[in-house]
């Protein structure tokens, strides 16, 4: 028996497609092989708490009418009183298994839960209610990991029509080489990071809608939800609260993590670049074009006819660039990069009035009016925090980080004040 090697992988290839001789030979890989759950357990009503859960750790965040809504990853959703930001107070808790995402449009709560969207009544967020769920939504949603080790796809299958794929356990696995078909090695992660950024610029008025930080995958754009998995752009319309597939899902390519609603375009971000869809048929997103960058995990921010964009390392997405880049999207066939900035590891980031916060080595704040001198005209720069992402609104940044949510008070560029903090339960 042997261990997998990229020369004998090679070599077993080569062999294959050479001859036909049985090959008395084994190979042994470590894969991730799926934990399932009972699709009528999956599917149980949602337990809903006014009892406060700690925060484990850093989620998407969606601010709405003075709450704070943060989703820890495949666990629920916490609610936040921020009411008073000078004293945040721990309110309550969704558990809502499978979710990485929320969106928030006339009181209704909308929420991943891998494969299905699920939607709560929160007009008293001190007791949502469950209202509804409309199953098989994002059909190729699957647990995120940890590792780089592929999927072990011939067990997914296997109950694929019972039980919904709620985890995975690595284990080594051992194949004969000589198989007619080949080996399958599934190399890569099977999800990886997402971000979007969702903002009201698209969603008419009259419409109450939450706003999310940079890392979510869901944005609103006239009576439209809009939501990127992997490379599928799903668009839904409502019934009431109820949400509806209004098409068929678009396919966009390049494993979609980040989207941006501003005016009649969607700017979607993929490990390689930012893709440009006009939206001006909701229901025909039409291509516009693309501008590429270092591979990457990514989210984008637009103001003003201008696009940010970061790529980090340290992740699953695999590369080793750390940058900002500002791009004019002024016209939307032509996207032209104005300037990009060596940054240390940039995740999340927000716009105000020309003015950007960038979780970066902590928290920087740049005047970014001038794209070509904006490290130049850095404002602040607060550091020790693992800042993830954040919502600027009203005078007042709100940053989920990996040890708690912050708030500062920016009414005085030259006086930025942390209002509060508040920390998460390992730290």
């Amino acid at each position: 028996m042997k261990k997998l090697n990229y020369s004998f992988l090679l070599m077993g290839i080569l062999s294959l497609g050479a001859c036909t001789e049985k090959i008395e030979d084994t190979v042994t890989y470590t894969v991730n092989e799926p934990v399932f759950m009972s699709k009528t357990a999956f599917r149980a009503p949602v337990k809903v708490t006014s009892e406060a859960k700690p925060i484990s750790k850093e989620g998407k965040i969606c601010y709405y009418e003075g709450f704070l809504y943060i989703s820890e990853p495949e666990v629920g959703i916490h609610i936040i009183d921020d009411q008073n930001p000078a004293s945040p107070k721990n309110a309550g808790f969704i558990e809502l298994l499978g979710n990485t995402d929320v969106a928030i449009r006339n009181g209704i709560l909308y929420a991943d839960s891998y494969v299905d969207l699920v939607w709560f009544d929160i007009s008293d967020p001190s007791s949502p209610a469950e209202l509804g769920r409309a199953e098989d939504m994002f059909p190729n949603a699957l647990p995120s990991t940890d590792n780089v080790y592929g999927c072990d796809w011939e067990k997914m299958n296997e109950q694929k029509e019972t039980s919904i794929i709620v985890g995975w356990e690595v284990q080594e696995k051992t194949v004969p080489v000589n198989t007619s078909g080949g080996i399958w090695w599934g190399w890569g992660n099977p999800m990886l990071e997402d971000a979007v950024y969702a903002n009201n610029g698209g969603v008419k008025s009259g419409s109450s809608t939450g706003i999310n930080g940079s890392m979510s995958r869901f944005v609103f754009y006239d009576d439209y939800l809009y939501s990127v998995f992997q490379n599928q752009l799903s668009i839904f319309k409502f019934n009431g609260a109820e949400p509806e597939k209004a098409a068929q899902d678009v396919y966009v390519g390049g494993n979609v993590e980040t989207i941006f609603s501003y005016k009649d375009n969607l700017f979607m971000g993929t490990p390689t670049g930012m893709l440009i869809y006009s939206v001006s048929d909701p229901l025909l997103p039409d291509y516009q074009s693309r501008i590429s960058h270092a591979y990457g995990c990514d989210p984008v921010v637009v103001e003003d006819d201008k696009a940010y964009v970061t790529v980090h390392s340290g992740n699953l997405c695999g590369q080793t660039e750390n940058e900002l880049f500002v791009v004019d999207v002024s016209d939307v066939k032509n996207p032209k990069e104005i300037a990009s900035y060596s940054m240390t590891n940039p995740k999340g980031l927000g716009i105000d009035n020309g003015i950007l916060f960038l979780c970066d080595d902590g928290l920087k704040v740049f005047d970014a009016k001038n794209p070509q001198t904006l490290v130049a005209n850095t404002i602040h720069h607060f550091t020790n925090i693992n800042g993830y992402d954040v919502i600027p609104l009203n005078k007042i940044l709100m940053m989920i980080a990996s040890d708690g949510i912050y708030q500062y008070d920016y009414y005085d560029l030259n006086n930025i004040k942390l209002m509060s903090k508040l920390t998460f339960e390992n730290n």
